[in-house]
């Protein structure tokens, strides 16, 4: 097991910097660079630019050097902890992270938590009653849990709540806990609002998770194995939770690793509609305005935290699954 661990951790180092140099080249990839993007806004707003002033601008940015070298020179102060310093923003790409990136990891992590609360029981009560009323049901709910956009389902559960409590919850904190320090009350108000941008950005994968689940489950309870075992007398739900399940739960443990970069992808127009202040705002103006240190840090950190996912995975399954186990 140790060996297997090791050799996971060692084949993550070619393929971060593979990463690295395919999320640089992507974010160079459209044509143009935020100098372009700055001076056409300049000029919407009716100011006129000096020539001058534009090649002073990509001189200081380093934007006429050849990609290779700005590549380099990324990756070099990367490697030391600088992922550079933004156009945009005119800060430092790592500060904006430490501001942004805790609160995204702990909106998906509380959706995450959200869609095995659920889905799990919802998935086994679906297999083990098939063609039931109840999962007639989920069947149903997985599907317009797939189907709803996540934005409507933001819009209708603000409009509920409001209805409900007379609270508008925007943001992750009211207004009088924004700049209170923490205590208590601000753990409180953080928990009354982080549920709506949890429970949306997760409903699609508990939807998900659902379906994939009572496919497995229902595939391996109609195996040999489990009618042997039936047949010696063991409990229904012995048998169920002894075999079938562990086995059937391996397809959704392998993509513990692609979870949190699709619920950071999934919160992008949900952090907009609720006004919350995560990554998926600023990355989506990086791109637009093709601030390059800042979109690319983004997508950088966001492929190593699917390799470490990964990683994750592989482990989980090795340690669930005596199988792999034995064939590591």
């Amino acid at each position: 097991m140790l060996r297997f661990v090791v050799r996971r951790i060692l084949l993550m180092l070619p393929t971060v910097f593979a990463i690295s140099v395919i999320s640089f080249a992507i974010i160079k990839a459209p044509p143009g660079d935020f100098v372009d993007s700055y001076v056409a806004a300049l000029r919407n707003r009716g100011q006129q630019v000096d020539p001058a002033f534009v090649e002073s601008l990509r001189s200081a940015y380093g934007l006429r050097q050849p990609v290779y070298v700005q590549y380099a020179k990324w990756i070099s102060r990367l490697v030391q902890g600088d992922l550079g310093r933004s156009l945009q923003w005119q800060r430092p790409v790592t500060g904006l992270l430490v501001e942004r990136l805790p609160w995204s990891i702990t909106v998906s992590m509380f959706a995450y938590v959200f869609i095995w609360l659920i889905g799990l029981p919802i998935g086994i009560m679906s297999a083990t009653h098939q063609y039931s009323v109840r999962d007639y049901v989920a069947t149903l709910l997985g599907f317009i849990g797939l189907a709803t956009p996540a934005f409507l389902i933001a819009l209708i559960l603000l409009y509920l709540n409001f209805v409900y409590t007379g609270n508008v919850a925007l943001g992750l904190f009211s207004p009088y806990y924004q700049t209170a320090p923490w205590s208590p009350a601000k753990v409180v108000d953080l928990l009354s609002h982080l549920w709506i941008p949890a429970l949306v950005v997760g409903l699609s994968g508990t939807a998900g998770m659902i379906r994939v689940l009572r496919a497995n489950l229902l595939d391996e309870l109609s195996k040999p194995y489990v009618m042997y075992a039936r047949s010696k007398g063991l409990s229904e739900r012995k048998l169920l939770y002894k075999y079938p399940l562990r086995i059937a739960l391996n397809p959704v443990i392998s993509t513990v690793g692609w979870t949190l970069p699709d619920l950071v992808n999934g919160e992008l127009l949900v952090s907009m509609v609720l006004g919350l202040p995560t990554v998926a705002p600023i990355f989506l103006n990086a791109l637009m305005n093709e601030d390059m240190y800042l979109a690319g840090s983004v997508v950088f950190v966001l492929s190593v935290l699917t390799v470490i996912g990964t990683l994750l995975s592989d482990i989980l399954l090795a340690w669930l699954d005596p199988r792999i186990r034995e064939a590591v």
